[in-house]
């Protein structure tokens, strides 16, 4: 079945055909972290000589883009963008090539394990993609590696098996170099239809890309690491693009015990992260967490042990305002109450034996009413948003 690959993608290439070298926009963010790259990352796992389970995805950096609906068998696009510039022809070409390999790959695996010595339960990688070097330098890769470990690779249009990845991984190579059709499809996806998606995604994605989100900060204590000793932990979320800096300062002094955790990603495409700091209790004061982020403009968020930030200083002042204005508020209406209170035994509105009613009166009546339920309900609003806080 894979020779049905070059038949299948014979219109990608068509469209493919290009030699001018693509032009690649390098979001900032993207440049200060790594050189731009797209990557196909496939993971299949078989249990036995019958079950197997494939997963794919497709990552622009560190950001997954694309997914692999195994039910379907159809591309999830994960971003307005995802598609690139790509024609609807191209995209169709691409998903029947993936239909095709991930349908025939774990069959073309089970018929070779015994010969490759694949011993079940067992776990193939695949890595697949390129990346665009400062100046416009393209570089490609194609990887494979078994139970984690790196086994194969494709470079000069031939694979070759990794050092020290034993007679396994060259029996494996032996066999996929006979297949010259292959070699010259994939050598074909790898230094044209990759580097061309890749210049895609990145124009198309460039207002999301390139957006710049400040980062909140705020410090706590961890649980407690030893006796007469503290954990300091720093957080800051919320930021885009990924880079960040933080560090547990004394002064001006980056201090030395600083641990930086991962930098793990938020629902909304925004990053957090943790960095803590191992301390004896008495060496608390002084200390304060530092942040910087592009999206900050030089100006640093500095954050004291033991002290507040400014937001949180804002709002400690919006809640004690609105308290203070709800007490006013409350003393005012109850102050109204009671003048009218007294002047209705002294006046009453409705004199005993009054027989007819005066229509301007009524009115007047009617609109106290309603001005008293009207404050009351938005007193009761107040209080009940204040509860909540």
């Amino acid at each position: 079945m894979l020779l049905l690959l070059p038949l299948l993608f014979r219109g990608l290439l068509c469209h493919g055909a290009s030699t001018v070298d693509p032009q690649v926009p390098g979001p900032h963010h993207l440049a200060a972290e790594e050189s731009p790259s797209f990557r196909l990352i496939q993971i299949s796992s078989f249990a036995n000589h019958s079950w197997t389970k494939t997963q794919g995805s497709g990552w622009l950096g560190e950001l997954q883009t694309h997914g692999w609906d195994s039910i379907l068998a159809t591309i999830r696009f994960l971003r307005p963008w995802s598609q690139g510039n790509f024609s609807k022809e191209e995209l169709k070409s691409i998903q029947a090539l993936l239909q095709l390999y991930f349908h025939s790959f774990p069959r073309e695996v089970q018929a070779y394990a015994s010969q490759f010595q694949f011993e079940y339960p067992f776990e193939l990688q695949v890595s697949f993609g390129c990346l665009i070097h400062t100046g416009k330098a393209l570089e490609t890769f194609l990887n494979g590696a078994y139970q984690g470990l790196d086994f194969l690779s494709f470079q000069e249009n031939s694979w070759k098996p990794f050092p020290g990845a034993g007679s396994r991984a060259e029996n494996v190579c032996r066999v996929l170099n006979h297949y010259r059709i292959i070699k010259e499809i994939v050598q074909k996806l790898l230094s044209d239809t990759c580097p061309r998606f890749l210049a895609g995604i990145l124009e198309a994605g460039k207002s999301e890309l390139e957006k710049q989100v400040k980062p909140e900060a705020w410090v706590s204590k961890g649980p407690s690491p030893g006796p007469g000793r503290l954990l300091l932990v720093c957080h800051v979320s919320g930021f885009h693009p990924k880079p960040i800096w933080v560090m547990w300062m004394r002064g001006k002094q980056k201090h030395p015990g600083t641990r930086r955790g991962d930098v793990l990603p938020n629902a909304d495409g925004t990053w957090y992260l943790r960095v803590t700091l191992d301390v004896a209790a008495g060496e608390a004061s002084g200390l304060s967490c530092q942040v910087k982020h592009t999206s900050l403009g030089g100006q640093d968020i500095i954050i004291h042990w033991g002290g507040y930030s400014f937001f949180s200083l804002l709002i400690c002042l919006i809640v004690i305002v609105t308290l203070v204005m709800l007490v006013i508020v409350d003393s005012s209406f109850k102050k109204q109450s009671s003048n009218q209170d007294v002047f209705s035994i002294s006046h009453p509105a409705f004199p005993t034996g009054a027989k007819t009613q005066d229509p301007r009166n009524s009115v007047h009546q009617l609109c106290l009413a309603q001005e008293s339920w009207i404050k009351n309900r938005l007193l009761k609003k107040w209080k009940d948003r204040l509860n909540q806080l």
